[in-house]
């Protein structure tokens, strides 16, 4: 049986931080706001809609207690619908959309709802702990380091100079800023608004069309007082022998931007689809996960890209688009170099250095956002990719209907 996509909705994505645009939205308001747009933009019976599932990496304080069933019951779907909320670090978007893909593919579901949410300005990165980051009896053994110290690593072991990430940063905050000026992201996009129907935020907040190479060129490394002071570039050069000394290249104008954002899909099957008189867009052709070696953690795009081509029985030749998260840019780079792809094929509107990276909900955003390019461009095959935190890559593979 086949699961296919019918829409895909996302927020824009407001700073997150106390001077953000969406500090006063609630993450339950964030979720909820996509739902009923989906619901409206597609005129959905939802009495037919059975779960809803939803990445959320923070999951404390206002993002606790299973917010996918709090954004449930806010959205006015109905007290029949249910709701699961998962966490798998950075790549808990597309771990939603990928289990949603599993039940409609098994049977076991008909039509469901799946996405993410994440509000960092409301709900601090590494609220909720991090035991795996902390506990000495599991970092030690493991050669555990932060995530900004494990992308400095591969930036120094693949030979990527401050220049070179710089100028990757740059391109992503040029080509954000191009599509966002020629509206390419207002398809699947929508404007958060207050309880009185203003709206709070009418673009992404983060996109800097100023953004200049010299700027990027001086701004302080964000790692390297981590690294050398707490001891974990000595951590990652025990694990990596051959790397004498960590270059500290990473800095907040080359990695992912903290931001608040929501974002949902419709994934059902064709029986489902056909009853409620929705067309699919896109068909879910293949999805894997890969761990990897966690001191460099960041690593697993390519790997978990190659399994599901595997799965696909298909090969990098046959991917027209990819989105590539940009948590750090030596993450897509090194996705670059090692799957031989050329970077006109990937994040071709810019990615997280430029839009931001609203943790569980990133997965699901990227996925809407290669749907409607795809469809722009008239093309077919798109591949979805995340690094994520502890050692993990996961990939998604969809197909124009």
């Amino acid at each position: 049986m086949e699961a296919y996509i019918y829409d895909a909705v996302r927020t824009v994505r407001g700073k997150g931080n106390k001077k953000g645009a969406l500090m006063g939205v609630t993450p339950t308001e964030l979720a909820a706001q996509v739902l009923i747009e989906l619901k409206e933009k597609n005129d959905l019976d939802t009495t037919q809609v059975e779960d809803v599932i939803l990445g959320c990496v923070g999951q404390v304080m206002d993002q606790a207690a299973n917010i996918a069933k709090t954004a449930a019951q806010h959205s006015g779907y109905g007290d029949h619908l249910c709701g699961v909320t998962l966490n798998r670090f950075c790549g808990s978007g597309l771990e939603s959309i990928n289990q949603a893909a599993a039940y409609v593919k098994s049977g076991f579901r008909n039509l469901m709802v799946a996405g993410g949410v994440e509000s960092m300005s409301r709900v601090k990165m590494g609220s909720d702990g991090a035991g795996m980051f902390m506990d000495p009896s599991v970092a030690i053994p493991g050669h555990i380091v932060p995530q900004g110290i494990s992308a400095d690593l591969i930036a120094t072991k693949h030979g990527y100079s401050r220049a070179d990430v710089d100028t990757f940063a740059y391109e992503s905050q040029m080509r954000a800023s191009k599509a966002e000026a020629a509206g390419l992201f207002n398809k699947s996009r929508i404007a958060v608004k207050d309880i009185n129907g203003i709206t709070v935020l009418g673009t992404d907040e983060n996109i800097r069309p100023q953004t200049t190479i010299d700027a990027l060129g001086n701004l302080k490394p964000s790692f390297a007082q981590m690294g050398q002071m707490a001891g974990f570039d000595a951590v990652a050069i025990d694990r990596y022998p051959e790397v004498e000394e960590i270059n500290h290249v990473h800095h907040a104008g080359n990695s992912s931007a903290i931001v608040d954002g929501a974002a949902i899909t419709l994934i059902g099957n064709k029986a489902a689809g056909e009853s409620l008189g929705l067309k699919p867009r896109f068909r879910i052709r293949a999805a894997a996960i890969h761990g990897t070696d966690p001191t460099i953690m960041l690593i697993g795009p390519a790997p978990a890209s190659k399994k599901a081509l595997n799965q696909a029985g298909m090969n990098v030749g046959d991917i027209d688009l990819f989105e590539v998260n940009e948590a750090f840019a030596a993450v897509p780079m090194l996705f670059l170099d090692e799957m031989g792809v050329d970077h006109s094929k990937i994040n071709v509107n810019g990615g997280a250095i430029a839009l931001g990276h609203p943790l569980g909900a990133t997965g699901c955003m990227l996925t809407g956002t290669l749907m409607d390019e795809l469809e722009r461009r008239d093309l077919n095959t798109g591949l979805i990719t995340l690094c994520i935190g502890g050692g993990m890559g996961i990939a998604t593979i969809i197909e124009r209907v």
